[in-house]
């Protein structure tokens, strides 16, 4: 959010303060009681608290990432992260279709109010997004299965290679759980629909990560540390098309298998060293960065990757159906009399790129359909689920939605705080049957657990 720069709210002051005050174990709990998973936003998470800083008004803000990782490291060496399972049961059960940070966040909230939670991952391994869409060197998958073996002490049934919609039926679902959360993500990948398409060598950047995670964590890496796996970036010229997290994820990949070279395209201009008036502070700063990724290759070929305001035109062959090299031109960004931002070609700036594996990291469109086709889920224009605003739950009886398959491609933190929310509005409804005045007592951001007071008798 632009007001404080935390989506789960975190009250970052407060443990800040705890820990120079060297009072971990209360700075642990304070960190808990917002944040289910603090190992995972204190490592792949961009920071926004950081860009809300005050103390980046005039200088470099608080490391609050890097001391949110050191609590619940800290944490887990004391002991304190063990397994607490519900004391009682309510007898309800919540199935959760996706074990990315949302499903993770909304069962781990559910299990704790005492329901009992399924959740089914179409992948071979529990975590989502956490396991295979981002790579080991940011989030040790250690980190992601130390986890779910907690909740699964705790209570929480994990059932992986199950694809609902497809091999798991989500009408079945639905009629034998008394709720079911989708939090399937947004996974269906904008593509570059131009001529040569189809030739091979060219990947959607999440297949790339995707096939090198799983070949990781399924065999022994070589000597060196390269990994063996079908999709392989060794001796190849390699060109990453989209900026972002994604694509800075898979310019490291590609220097770790060892890529002849590696060039980044990026469509928009490159952005300023410093904000822009129309970027005042807490707003999160769109500035220009260097991420791990750039880093690496500036160290091994001395220049940054990046080719701003550049747009890709046509793929070349090589005759027998695989891609040789891009043919781009470079665009210029004007804004027109109304203040929009207007694109147009330069002249004479036509240049053929060489390549070898072609990565597409331009984002993602919204959820795949099949589950939500055959629940009868309402989708808006851009394909998310639909529900009414400020409320998770759709317009089917006892289904509701969270994380980047509701509000769009988003942090990791955002699906943590969507999942929380979700899970508030679920206990509630499952609670309604029993008692129509009963109300969750699942926090609400901040970590704040709403009470009601009865209103006195006037006198």
């Amino acid at each position: 959010s632009d007001a404080d720069g935390c989506p789960i709210g975190n009250v970052i002051p407060k443990w800040n303060e705890l820990v120079f005050r060297d009072q971990w174990r209360d700075a642990f709990d304070r960190l808990m009681a917002t944040n289910n998973f603090p190992e995972f936003t204190g490592r792949v998470c961009p920071a926004p608290c950081e860009g809300a800083c005050v103390a980046g008004i005039s200088e470099k803000p608080v490391a609050i990432k890097s001391i949110e990782a050191a609590i619940i490291d800290h944490a887990w060496a004391m002991g304190w992260m063990a397994p607490t399972p519900p004391p009682h049961r309510s007898g309800r059960s919540v199935a959760i279709v996706g074990s990315g940070p949302a499903g993770l966040a909304a069962a781990d909230q559910l299990n704790a109010a005492g329901h009992m939670v399924t959740v089914y991952e179409r992948e071979d391994r529990i975590g989502g997004l956490l396991t295979y869409g981002i790579p080991n060197m940011k989030l040790d998958k250690k980190l992601v299965d130390r986890r779910v073996d907690k909740m699964r002490q705790e209570g929480v049934v994990f059932v992986a290679g199950a694809h609902v919609g497809v091999s798991h039926s989500a009408k079945a679902l639905a009629a034998d759980h008394d709720a079911v959360l989708l939090a399937t993500g947004a996974t269906w990948p904008r593509d570059l629909a131009i001529d040569g398409r189809q030739l091979s060598g060219i990947h959607f950047a999440m297949d790339f990560l995707t096939a090198n995670t799983r070949a990781l964590l399924n065999s022994r890496p070589r000597p060196g540390g390269a990994v063996n796996t079908p999709m392989s970036a060794a001796g190849l010229r390699v060109v990453v098309i989209g900026g972002g997290d994604t694509g800075n994820d898979c310019i490291g990949t590609a220097v770790r298998h060892g890529a002849a070279s590696v060039v980044n395209f990026e469509l928009l201009p490159q952005p300023p060293r410093q904000r822009a008036q129309d970027n005042p502070w807490p707003q999160y700063p769109r500035v220009f960065r260097v991420d791990y990724g750039h880093e690496e290759v500036v160290a091994r070929w001395g220049a940054d990757p990046r080719e701003y305001s550049i747009s890709a035109k046509r793929f070349v062959g090589d005759g027998s159906g695989r891609v040789t090299g891009i043919e781009t031109v470079r665009v210029e960004w004007t804004k027109d009399s109304d203040g929009r931002w207007a694109m147009a070609e330069v002249p004479g700036s036509e240049q053929l790129y060489d390549a070898d594996l072609v990565l597409l990291a331009m984002g993602f469109l919204g959820p795949e359909n099949k589950v939500l086709q055959e629940l009868g889920v309402a989708q808006g224009p851009r394909s998310n689920v639909v529900t009414p605003e400020g409320s998770y739950r759709t317009a089917v009886a006892n289904v509701f939605a969270a994380g980047d398959c509701r509000r769009g491609q988003s942090l990791v933190v955002w699906g943590i705080n969507e999942g929380r929310q979700a899970a508030r509005e679920i206990d509630h409804f499952l609670k309604l049957p029993h008692d129509e005045n009963s109300v969750s007592r699942l926090p609400v951001s901040g970590g704040i657990v709403p009470r009601t007071v009865a209103a006195s008798a006037s006198a």
